[in-house]
C-alpha cells in the first residue's frame, strides 16, 4: 500500500492540522518571523517552533497591566537516554548564563531546559547547542518525543547496554527528516553528528504494509505529522526508573542466560494528560501488546506509530492522544490494526520479574573498574543560591575530568567513567559547595518531584516548583508528630492537569485546580505500576494539616507489615479514608486547634475537603479548626523548633499565648 500526503479523513481537523499542513514542512511563518524586530512569535509560528524544541513563554511575575509581556523562549534539548557529552553540558552552562535565567532544568523525559531565552538571541543558543553535539529538535510537538531509558551506566550488565543503544536508535528511527531543522537554526549547514545504524536508516525508508509515505520528506509522518506528542522508553526487567507505564509506547530487553540480546515487550497505550472537568480526559496506564523478536523492532515500532498517524483523533486535540485510540477501540482492535502495518502477529508478551523504582544516587561501581555518581537536583533545578551551588560544581567537574553526564527520569543527573583516583577530589568538590550525599537528604525530598509552574509555564493554575520545599517540610513535620518519623512515600506535584511530573503515578499527588488549591491523588505505588485515584478535587494549600493528618493516623494504625502508603490507601478504599477522617477527633499535643467554633482561618472544614459526594454522615461535634500561617512564617517556627528543640506546635502555642495577654493589657 503506498500513501500519499492527502490529510487523513476527519470531519473537521483541528486549526493545528492546517498549520502543520501550511508550514512547508515545519518551516514557515516561523523561518519568516525569526527575521521581525518584535520580541515574540505569533500563535501560529509558536504552533510550529514547538517542532524545534522551543516553546514561547512569558514570565508572569514581571507582568504589568498595559505592558507588553516579558517574553522569553523555553529551550529543550532532545537527549535519547538522557546522554549529555561534557562538551553540550558546558555549552548549556555558559548559553544559560550569557542568555537565560542562570539555571539548567533537568526535565522529567531526561534532557535539559534553558529558560528565559529572547526571542533575538534564539539562533544563537540553539546553533551553540547543535555544534556542541546537542539536538532539540523533536524534544516538543506532535511527534515522537525524548526517547527514555534506565541511566545506570553499567559496563557489565548487556541488558542495559541494549537499553541505551535501542532507545538512540528509535529516537533516530523516529526523528523529523526535513531539512527545516538545520536550514533555519545553521543557515542549512547540517552538522555532523553520530553516524546512524545501518539498520536504522533502512527502517525508516522501508515501507511495509503501507507504514510510509512515498512522496512526501517525512517517510514516516507525512505532511502531517503525528496527531499529537508521542513518548516512547526503552528499559530492562524490573528497572521502572522512567515510568514504563506511562509512555505511549514501553519497549522491555529481553535478554537470554547468556545475556545476548533476543527480541522485545511491548506495552502501548500510556499517558497522563488531562483536563479539569472534562470527564472524557483521563490518566491512563500502557497495556501489554506482545513481545516481537530483535529483528522486528523496527517494524514494530513504525507499526504502533503508523496505527496512531492513521487513526488518532485529528479533530479534537484533547483526544488525540494514543491512550484515547486503545482505550476507545479496546487492545485487540488495536493490536490487530497494529499488526496489519506489521505484516504478521505480534507474539504472547514474556513474563517479567516484580519492578522496582530505582534512582542510583551516591556512588556506585560500573562494572569496568571506574565509578558513577547519582547526584540528586531538588525539583532538578540546577543553580547556585547561598551556600549551596551545585552550578559551579558541576561545571568544574565536568570541566576539570571531562566526565560525560546522564540526566534521569526523576530529575537527578549521573556523572560516570569515573576514576577511583579522582572519587576523593570529587567528593570534596561537592562537600565544599554544599551538596548534600544521598544519606542526608530526606527521603521525602529524594523521590519528589515537581513541575516548573509559575512563574514561566503558560499553562500553570498555581504553583509547584516553588511551593513544595515547603510543602514536603510540613508533611515531615506531620510525619514526625504521628509517629511517622522515618517514612517517606513518592508525592508529586504539578501546578496543572497536564501532570508533566507524572502526579497520577504517586502515592500523593497534587494536581493545580485553582490559585493555591490542589486536586489530591491517592493510591499509586510506590515503584509507579499502579495508576492514583482523584480523592478531593480541591484543596487549599494552607489547609493540608488539616486534611492530611488523619489520613496518616489511620495510615499508622491500620497498614500492613511493610506496606507503603500508596498501598495502604490503595487496600482500604476512598470510602473507609473518608469514613475516618469525618470521626477522626485529633489531641491538642499534635495541633494548633481553635476549640470553640466557628473561627476558622483555612477556606474548607474538613467535610468540605474530603467529597461532596460522600455518603458518610459528618458529626459537626467531632470536627475540629486549625489556625494556618504563612509559609514563611512556619518556616521561621519550624527553624526556631529545630534550634530549641521544642515542637512547631509548642512555640506557635507560646507566641499566640503572648500576643494575647498583650492584647488584655492594652
Amino acid at each position: 500500500m503506498t500513501l500519499s500526503t492527502t490529510p487523513p479523513k476527519v470531519s473537521k481537523p483541528s486549526k493545528v492540522e492546517g498549520l502543520k499542513e501550511r508550514s512547508n514542512s515545519l518551516r514557515e511563518p516561523l523561518a519568516t518571523e525569526l527575521l521581525n524586530d518584535l520580541n515574540y512569535f505569533s500563535e501560529d509560528a509558536i504552533q510550529i517552533l514547538k517542532f524545534h524544541g522551543s516553546y514561547q513563554q512569558d514570565n508572569r511575575d514581571n507582568r504589568v497591566k498595559g505592558q507588553e509581556k516579558d517574553y522569553g523562549m523555553m529551550l529543550r534539548t532532545r537527549s535519547p537516554g538522557g546522554f549529555i557529552p561534557p562538551q553540550l553540558y558546558l555549552t548549556i552552562d555558559q548559553l544559560s548564563d550569557e542568555y537565560g535565567n542562570h539555571t539548567i532544568r533537568a526535565t522529567t523525559r531526561q534532557g535539559f531546559q534553558l529558560h528565559g531565552i529572547l526571542k533575538k538571541n534564539l539562533k544563537t543558543v540553539l546553533a551553540s547547542i547543535v555544534n556542541s553535539m546537542g539536538s532539540t529538535l523533536g524534544a516538543c510537538g506532535d511527534i515522537n518525543r525524548n526517547v527514555m531509558a534506565p541511566t545506570a551506566p553499567y559496563k557489565n550488565r548487556s541488558d542495559y547496554e541494549y537499553a541505551r543503544t535501542y532507545a538512540n536508535n528509535i529516537a533516530d528511527l523516529l526523528t523529523p527528516q526535513t531539512g527545516a531543522y538545520y536550514e533555519i537554526w545553521l543557515d542549512g549547514e547540517k552538522v555532523i553528528t553520530a553516524e546512524e545504524h545501518p539498520e536504522v536508516k533502512a527502517a525508516r525508508i522501508r515501507n511495509t504494509n503501507g507504514t510510509n509515505y512515498t512522496d512526501s520528506e517525512e517517510p514516516i509522518y507525512g505532511t502531517y505529522y503525528l496527531p499529537r506528542k508521542f513518548k516512547c522508553a526503552v528499559t530492562v526487567p524490573g528497572d521502572n526508573s522512567i515510568d514504563i507505564y506511562t509512555q505511549d509506547l514501553g519497549l522491555v530487553v529481553i535478554t537470554n542466560a547468556a545475556g545476548e540480546l533476543e527480541g522485545f515487550n511491548i506495552l502501548a497505550g500510556g499517558g497522563l494528560g488531562r483536563t479539569h472537568n472534562k470527564e472524557e480526559t483521563f490518566a491512563r496506564v500502557a497495556d501489554e501488546i506482545g513481545y516481537v523478536d530483535k529483528a522486528d523492532i523496527y517494524d514494530a515500532v513504525k507499526a504502533i506509530v503508523a496505527t496512531q498517524r492513521d487513526y488518532g483523533d485529528r479533530s479534537n486535540r484533547r483526544h488525540a492522544r494514543m491512550k484515547y485510540l486503545i482505550h476507545d477501540w479496546g487492545v485487540d482492535k488495536f493490536k490487530a490494526k497494529a499488526e496489519e502495518y506489521f505484516g504478521k502477529a505480534f507474539k504472547p508478551f514474556k513474563s517479567l520479574p516484580a519492578w522496582k523504582y530505582q534512582d542510583y544516587l551516591g556512588w556506585h561501581e560500573q562494572g569496568d573498574g571506574q565509578l558513577f555518581l547519582g547526584i540528586s537536583i531538588e525539583n532538578g533545578r540546577i543553580k547556585d543560591e547561598g551556600n549551596f551551588r551545585l552550578k559551579t560544581v558541576l561545571r568544574q567537574i565536568v570541566e576539570q575530568f571531562e566526565i560525560p553526564m546522564l540526566v534521569t527520569g526523576n530529575q537527578n543527573v549521573i556523572l560516570y567513567d569515573i576514576s577511583p583516583e579522582v572519587q576523593p577530589k570529587i567528593q570534596t568538590l561537592l562537600k565544599e559547595h554544599g551538596i548534600k550525599t544521598e544519606t542526608e537528604i530526606d527521603p521525602l525530598e529524594r523521590y519528589a518531584m515537581a513541575c516548573p509552574a509559575f512563574p514561566t509555564c503558560g499553562l500553570a493554575i498555581t504553583e509547584s516548583e516553588r511551593v513544595i520545599p515547603s510543602l514536603l517540610g510540613r508533611i515531615r513535620v506531620l510525619l514526625d508528630n504521628v509517629g511517622l518519623q522515618p517514612e517517606h512515600f513518592v508525592i508529586r506535584m504539578t501546578g496543572c492537569p497536564n501532570g508533566c511530573a507524572r502526579p497520577y503515578m504517586a502515592e500523593l499527588g497534587f494536581v493545580g485546580s485553582a490559585p493555591d488549591a490542589y486536586q489530591i491523588w491517592l493510591g499509586g505505588s510506590p515503584n509507579q505500576t499502579r495508576l492514583a485515584q482523584a480523592f478531593v478535587n480541591r484543596l487549599s494549600i494552607h489547609d493540608l494539616e488539616t486534611f492530611l493528618t488523619p489520613i496518616l493516623v489511620y495510615f499508622k494504625q491500620d497498614r500492613k507489615v511493610g506496606e507503603s502508603f500508596g498501598d495502604f490507601c490503595d487496600r482500604v478504599g476512598f470510602d473507609e479514608l473518608r469514613k475516618f477522617m469525618t470521626s477522626y477527633s485529633t489531641t491538642a499535643s499534635m495541633n494548633i486547634e481553635t476549640q470553640e467554633a466557628p473561627v476558622f482561618t483555612g477556606s474548607q472544614t474538613l467535610p468540605e475537603m474530603i467529597d461532596a459526594d460522600s455518603d458518610n454522615p459528618v458529626d459537626p461535634s467531632k470536627i475540629r479548626h486549625r489556625v494556618s500561617v504563612r509559609d514563611s512564617v512556619y518556616n521561621q517556627l519550624k527553624a526556631e523548633s529545630k534550634r530549641l528543640g521544642k515542637p512547631v506546635v509548642e512555640l506557635a502555642t507560646q507566641a499566640i499565648e503572648e500576643y494575647l495577654e498583650k492584647l488584655k493589657v492594652e
